[in-house]
């Protein structure tokens, strides 16, 4: 190994953390793959409005099959973020509602939206010139 190479190379001992928060196993990978997932953000925000039956959440999300919203309610219940609750009828009527937490998670999103909307314009002009000066990379 090269003198170069050593010095370049981060010292076990000496090591600056590594990661977004410092470390590598922070969570921020887990949130992120919840949150990246379309479907639990457009749940978490018909949830705001409030109780929210299952037909009532699938006929309120455009283009959500019945699996992906089984999936993402199931999650979200995993992960603390929305409570389920199954009355003993027939058919069985089941409800979701976000729990306190889901409900802070709603606020981030909230402003995520705001931030969204007040940008939307100036990214669409920056993706145009981006465009325009690199043809060839255009919509990758």
């Amino acid at each position: 190994m090269s003198v170069a190479h050593t010095a370049v190379t981060p010292q076990v001992s000496g090591a600056e953390p590594v990661g977004p928060c410092g470390e590598d196993n922070c969570g921020i990978r887990e949130v992120l793959d919840r949150l990246g997932d379309k479907w639990t953000v457009l749940v978490v925000v018909e949830l705001v409005k409030g109780v929210r039956r299952y037909r009532e959440l699938q006929r309120a999300i455009p283009g959500i099959s019945q699996r992906m919203l089984t999936v993402t309610t199931r999650r979200l219940c995993r992960d603390g973020l929305v409570e389920r609750t199954v009355y003993a009828t027939i058919p069985p009527q089941v409800e979701y509602r976000l729990t306190d937490v889901g409900d802070s998670l709603a606020k981030t999103i909230s402003g995520l939206a705001d931030w969204s909307r007040d940008h939307q314009d100036t990214m669409a002009a920056a993706r145009q010139r981006w465009d325009a000066e690199h043809p060839d990379e255009a919509g990758r």
